[in-house]
């Protein structure tokens, strides 16, 4: 997998034009559907996973630090108290069980689209929007945080509209023309239509300025846009999809991009193809473009303007979602543990020192979110930030394995030719952590981005300096 599109670690660019670009892997910008998919009801037998008590084990605790009282305001305790009566009246044994999240996006997406609707109907889709018109509720981000809690306590499933509703609009809300906005927000609002994100092609991934995509005007009040992209999450379900391509003939790097909107229901013109996983589920898409039409008026922020509107798109991903993200790390650490305690593998004083060092690292990742909760102008928070918890959840995939034992290697189920390739919950975390230091940016593009903007040190000179997208 290479450093492409999608998901929250957002894309960061650095002064030479490169991008890290991240793969929406459900819900890593999600406020929901990561944590749904490591708390919920019915856990595999092997994992330990969270049941009924652990679920009432609410607030703060599922960040491992200090509940609700260190920081709930009278009117976040009152928020509070209305999204556990709400998650409790709304979320059916139906809808709790419909599983969902990284590596699970395959699992019951008939039912998920339906509460995605449940959802809208009771405003809590585009909750950290401002007041919209649309059936939204506004939140503070501390309400955004009790919702993500709430949520994951409550075992719902994971998120299916999180692209559109965490990363497109806001980007309307900030860069799209009032018509845009009337017509695209309403249906997110509403969990009615879902979007990808067509960002990192073959040939540019990090380095997302070397898009070749392009989209040419038909004559007809319409662009025709042609090209592939890669790593595009969810595409296969998706109604739209928000292109970076070039409009300006002859163009390079980051001059001559715009942003379209366009819709994917188009036969001929549209194909969408599955990428397999390790974990045999295919979350990530090839999607090709063969003169796709694209309303001239779905143009976001203007012609010429993608390069400024896509950055602005991919650094939105703060603190608030590096909490929730945390919330769902420390309900698998939760069972993992649980898993050790039962199988007698914490009388291993090295296994020990591993769970003390990932619960520790856990806190420190909470406080560092913290820090940079809603803060502006810090260059470097978003890439250590990836870093921290990119190579965490890396190391608790590799954790869960170490408390099994050989019991690890052994699948779910008997195999049959029916069924080839059944994983468990902590089979499926220990491989889709894999990417966890690659997708979103890799660590090396991470470091090179502090490097660069934070600590200012020297560029590098390129190897070959006929090569475009090198720093230097």
């Amino acid at each position: 997998m290479t450093d492409e599109e999608q998901g929250p670690g957002r894309g960061r660019t650095d002064t030479a034009g490169r991008a890290d670009t991240t793969a929406d892997t459900a819900g890593r910008t999600d406020t929901a559907g990561r944590t749904a998919a490591t708390a919920r009801t019915d856990p595999p037998a092997h994992s330990g996973g969270t049941g009924e008590a652990e679920r009432d084990d609410r607030a703060g605790s599922a960040t491992g630090d200090g509940g609700e009282e260190e920081w709930a305001s009278r009117a976040d305790r009152a928020f509070r108290a209305e999204a556990r009566q709400w998650l409790r009246t709304h979320l059916t044994d139906a809808y709790r069980s419909a599983g969902g999240g990284p590596g699970r996006e395959h699992e019951s997406v008939a039912v998920r689209r339906a509460w995605e609707r449940e959802l809208g109907r009771g405003g809590w889709i585009g909750i950290g929007w401002p007041a919209s018109g649309h059936g939204n509720r506004a939140a503070t981000l501390t309400q955004q945080i009790v919702w993500a809690e709430e949520y994951a306590a409550a075992g719902a499933p994971g998120r299916l509209g999180h692209i559109g509703e965490h990363l497109l609009a806001p980007t309307l809300i900030a860069d799209g023309t009032p018509e845009q906005r009337r017509r695209f927000l309403g249906p997110i609002a509403r969990g009615e239509e879902y979007w990808c994100q067509g960002y990192s092609e073959p040939g540019a991934g990090s380095d997302l300025a070397a898009v070749r995509t392009t989209a040419v005007r038909d004559g007809t009040g319409c662009y025709r846009v042609t090209g592939q992209k890669t790593w595009t999450s969810l595409a296969l379900g998706a109604d739209w999809c928000f292109v970076l391509a070039r409009t300006e003939p002859g163009s390079t790097r980051h001059r001559g991009l715009s942003l379209l909107l366009v819709p994917l229901d188009q036969p001929g013109h549209v194909e969408v193809r599955p990428i397999r996983q390790l974990t045999g589920t295919s979350e990530f898409n090839e999607v090709f473009l063969d003169g796709a039409r694209a309303d001239a008026a779905h143009v976001v922020g203007g012609e010429g303007e993608g390069w400024r509107v896509a950055m602005g798109l991919l650094d939105r991903e703060r603190g608030v979602a590096t909490l929730v993200l945390q919330i769902g790390f420390a309900a698998e650490l939760a069972g993992i543990v649980r898993t050790a305690v039962a199988r007698g593998a914490d009388r291993d004083p090295v296994v020990r020192d591993r769970i003390v060092r990932q619960w520790a690292e856990l806190r420190a990742m909470r406080w560092n979110a913290l820090r940079t909760l809603g803060a502006e102008g810090d260059p470097g928070a978003p890439s250590v930030a990836k870093l921290l918890w990119g190579g965490w959840h890396r190391r608790l995939g590799e954790l869960a394995m170490a408390v099994r034992g050989a019991d690890a290697a052994t699948g779910p189920e008997e195999w049959s030719a029916g069924r080839p390739y059944e994983l468990d919950h902590d089979q499926r975390l220990f491989l889709f952590s894999r990417a966890d230091t690659i997708y979103g940016g890799s660590d090396e593009i991470q470091r090179d981005i502090i490097a660069d903007r934070v600590l200012k040190l020297p560029r590098e000179r390129p190897a070959d300096p006929g090569r475009s997208g090198e720093r230097g």
